[in-house]
């Protein structure tokens, strides 16, 4: 389309196409008050702060919203529009007096000032009054405007269906759901609605936007795998709020979590000094409930407590009877922190004690996902972006939750279905996005099989693949077609409980679209056929062509947030960074030069992975560990075997933030920073690597994990010089500290071989592969084949079997496990953050209504949930998303922790266990079992 030409104040001007006037007049220098038009919202109009004069009409133009067209004659100073913006300013101000005293910045104040529009000049409405009845938001409609900025945010951006406005004339007012008190609403606490407001009528409580915080300081959120780049506005040392910053993976938008989780970093809880165990107190696994340290440890001074950190596991290094999997050492590091500090991690491991009995929280979440990519398409990572769904014209949505673990991707979805995208979702829970979905599929549980092998029948049978895909890029297409020609529709729906006409729907649909896209989570991986649910759907990327472009592809959603740069860092003991497995020769060679150590120091059998580790822990095999950030004592499965194996090592080191109930076993606890207060890059679920920035000071003597690991190398006889700060800080020199591990992690990895340190810190985020310093990135991967030998990817059939353990007579019920929208991972950091733990504060068991009716229960009765390795009593909530036969409780509670119940069961491929299926009996807690 053409530039448009017209004049705007006597000059001649140029407009783009889908400018409007007031975008043509900012370009130019002018200012015109506006308060319903923010970026990315949309400009409705109905504020008519910044109307403007267009030469021949009779009435005012809004600016925001009026495009200009060839030889428009525009005035912005004309005394008409002058005093008609004025007057628009003076009406608001006199509804809405003082919003300074809610808002510093309040736009509202700012425009009025600029314009010299007064306070007093028409009568004020009746007061409205203030809504203080959400634990992180207060509403004071007295300075509301009516500008609907808020309802934009919720609706068009998050895509919430929350708040609206009610009533007519001048009774109008904003309302939430059907005018409830907002504590009371639907409202889900994304905070996209106080970004939004000019004027502070929703706000943080406890007033923390009526002065300007002393500095900003961006970041990237520390919760889940989105990768939300926010800004931390901090005074004093403390983080007062949170705003969304302009991130490839949020453009603004953040969760409950990312805005109003972020005072944990200030909890009274946290860890200041170095503890050692006093002498005869015992390691009880039984009793790890939020102890004081003061009952267990004593302080030590950081040189007595690492000599003795060291001192233990060098005493297990010397009476090791072998190296490699024998070897009587193990790390668990973490996907919590930084790049730099899982690639330190698993180097002091490998390095110090001769073993890859390395591994991380990747093992009980995508590992099988992770093994099954690995085998079909020669590499691990995600083939597109999250965001990609704007592109797509089908999603596939399997076994994730998005709107509780990944909000933010989760508003990406919704976005896309409201502009025409297909969305099946496929879970045996009828979660929130099945209210956007063209189909939900509540297959029975643990069927992920039979309903994949079911839709890769069909469309194969059809002929609906894409044979020139096909034929360019895959192998074993006629072993897949043999094999699947065993599942029809018809065969399978009984055993995953989907009528095959609704099969063969979807199939169709999903081969058919232009551009389709497969979305899963752990409720796919989390099985002992985990690697072949994922196995099955990229099968169905593969044959249908639908991978390699944009709005196609396959994404495994991460569920920390750096578990993917964690795993690319070699925090992984069966690969080093890069995912270079350690059998092969060469790769271990270059990481014996750059890392110093003698030619042969590097074994070439695989390590332990984390329930291995355990096993062998329990069995006496393993007789020290490092645990860097990690809680196995409630996150690994069959809790209570994992703690018995904690509290029986002979020696335990723990460096984390609070006393978490692994660090409880400890004997000797190094309190760690938090995320706000170190610097380091991170990558999201995009492949996205991206700088975290130091924002406040660490409490006390707590000292950086990076720092602490160097500090434990040089004491296990590591000749290791970065030379980093303990205090978390990173300068912008390459040659030492943070920047000298980012440099040297890079030179054995090619995906980020061209982002320099310096880039990192000039550009803020670069998806890789990036082979160079004029490399801007690739969000979409596999364009033209695949990092196998032969360029073509495999095609691996799946085999239909059950999981591990069946429900049967004694314990009838499947149990379900996962996260929370207002709980992440183990619940150490949001337990502890004010507004999350006011939110949810208490774990529950869900259960469909006639489940719980059937047994006896009613919404907030005491349950007691069951398995062949423990129980747990905890609330009932009513839940007619569920399905009839199963149960589902989060596992962020360390007083009903639902590990205490799952099956250990591992994916033989994967070694991932069963996390999210195993056989339970529930029942009222005051009926014996």
């Amino acid at each position: 389309m053409s530039p448009i030409h017209f004049t705007l104040d006597g000059q001649s001007v140029t407009a783009q196409p889908g400018e409007s006037l007031l975008d043509v007049a900012q370009r130019c220098g002018t200012e015109l008050p506006h308060l319903c038009h923010r970026d990315g919202l949309g400009s409705p109009g109905n504020c008519r702060a910044c109307v403007v004069d267009v030469q021949g009409e009779r009435v005012l133009a809004p600016s925001c919203c009026r495009a200009p067209v060839d030889g428009m004659v525009v005035h912005t100073a004309s005394d008409r529009a002058t005093r008609a913006r004025r007057s628009v300013l003076e009406l608001l101000l006199a509804d809405a007096p003082a919003t300074t005293a809610l808002k510093h910045d309040s736009e509202l104040a700012h425009w009025a000032e600029q314009v010299g529009a007064r306070a007093d000049r028409f009568p004020a409405r009746a007061p409205v009054g203030q809504d203080a009845s959400h634990p992180a938001m207060a509403v004071n409609l007295d300075a509301c405007i009516q500008c609907t900025r808020c309802i934009r945010a919720c609706r068009d951006v998050q895509g919430n269906d929350v708040l609206g406005l009610a009533f007519r004339g001048g009774h109008a007012q904003i309302v939430f759901d059907q005018a409830d008190s907002m504590g009371s609403s639907t409202c889900v606490a994304c905070g996209e609605c106080v970004q939004a407001c000019p004027t502070g009528a929703i706000a943080p409580a406890h007033g923390v936007f009526s002065k300007p915080a002393q500095k900003q300081v961006d970041s990237v959120c520390p919760f889940c795998g989105v990768g939300c780049q926010l800004t931390y506005h901090v005074s004093d040392e403390r983080i007062q709020h949170v705003s969304g910053a302009q991130g490839p993976a949020n453009e603004g938008r953040l969760c409950v979590k990312g805005r109003f989780g972020f005072d944990y970093a200030h909890s009274p809880e946290r860890l200041t000094v170095p503890l050692i165990r006093k002498p005869g107190v015992p390691k009880d696994p039984l009793n790890l409930q939020r102890r004081d340290w003061r009952e267990l440890f004593r302080e030590a001074t950081w040189d007595e407590a690492l000599d003795a950190a060291a001192a233990g596991l060098r005493r297990a290094r010397e009476r090791q009877p072998a190296t490699g999997r024998g070897a009587a050492v193990a790390g668990f590091g973490s996907a919590k922190g930084t790049n730099e500090e899982a690639y330190l991690f698993q180097k002091l491991i490998r390095s110090a004690f001769a073993t890859h009995n390395v591994d991380h929280c990747t093992r009980l979440c995508h590992a099988s996902s992770v093994a099954a990519l690995m085998e079909g398409l020669g590499s691990a990572v995600v083939t597109n972006p999250l965001r990609d769904v704007q592109h797509a014209d089908f999603v596939l949505l399997i076994g994730a939750n998005p709107a509780q673990n990944h909000p933010v991707g989760a508003s990406w979805i919704k976005n896309a279905v409201r502009r025409g995208t297909r969305l099946v979702l496929a879970d045996p829970r009828r979660t929130e996005l099945a209210r956007q979905a063209h189909t939900h599929l509540a297959f029975h549980p643990g069927t992920d099989v039979a309903l994949l092998n079911a839709l890769l029948h069909v469309i194969i049978e059809e002929g609906l693949t894409d044979p020139a895909y096909v034929a360019a890029h895959t192998l074993d297409f006629e072993q897949l077609r043999a094999h699947v020609a065993d599942f029809p529709p018809e065969a399978m729906a009984p055993v995953c409980g989907i009528p095959a006409d609704t099969l063969r729907e979807v199939a169709r649909a999903y081969a058919g679209a232009r551009n389709s896209m497969i979305l899963w989570g752990m409720g796919v991986s989390q099985h002992t056929h985990g690697t072949d649910n994922a196995r099955c759907l990229i099968a169905l990327a593969l044959i249908t062509g639908h991978i390699g472009r944009p709005g196609t592809g396959l994404h495994p959603l991460r569920g920390q947030n750096n578990v993917q740069g964690a795993s690319d860092a070699g925090l992984i003991p069966m690969v080093l960074p890069d995912y270079h497995r350690v059998s092969d020769a060469a790769s271990r060679a270059q990481a014996e030069r750059l890392w110093g150590l003698a030619p042969g120091s590097l074994g070439s059998e695989p390590g332990l992975t984390v329930v291995e580790i355990i096993d062998a822990a329990h069995a006496g095999r393993i007789r020290a560990m490092l645990i860097q950030g990690e809680n196995p004592a409630m996150s690994d499965p069959d809790a209570t075997h994992a703690r018995e194996a904690l509290a029986g090592l002979d020696h335990l080191v723990v460096q984390d933030i609070f006393l978490t109930e692994t660090a409880a076993l400890a004997d000797v606890v190094l309190p760690a920073t938090a995320w706000p207060e170190k610097t380091g890059s991170v990558t999201n679920t995009d492949r996205c690597v991206q700088l975290g920035r130091k924002a406040v000071a660490a409490p006390g003597q707590a000292r950086a994990d990076a720092w602490i690991t160097e500090q434990l190398a040089r004491r296990l006889g590591l000749p290791w010089g970065y030379g980093i700060a303990p205090d978390g800080s990173a300068t912008a020199d390459a040659g030492q500290g943070i920047g000298a591990v980012f440099e040297e992690m890079r030179a054995l990895m090619p995906s980020i071989a061209g982002l320099s340190w310096a880039r990192l810190q000039r550009e803020g985020a670069v998806t890789y592969p990036v082979a160079d310093e004029a490399d801007p990135g690739h969000p979409v991967v596999f364009t033209d084949g695949f990092p196998t030998p032969s360029g073509r990817a495999t095609l691996v059939p799946a085999e239909l079997r059950a999981p591990a353990e069946r429900p049967d007579a004694e314990f009838p019920l499947v149990l379900i496990t996962g996260r929370q929208l207002e709980h992440w991972h183990t619940g150490s950091m949001t337990r502890r953050a004010t507004v999350l733990d006011a939110l949810e504060p208490a774990p529950v068991v869900s259960l469909h209504p006639d489940t719980a009716a059937r047994l006896g229960l009613g919404a907030g009765d005491a349950a007691r949930v069951r398995s062949r390795r423990g129980s747990v009593q905890l609330p009932v909530r009513l839940d007619a998303g569920m399905p009839a036969d199963a149960a589902f409780i989060p596992f962020a509670y360390a007083e009903a922790a639902a590990n205490l119940l799952t099956n250990p069961a591992l994916d033989p491929v994967g070694k991932i266990a069963e996390l999210k299926y195993c056989a339970v009996d529930v029942r009222p807690a005051t009926v014996p079992a």
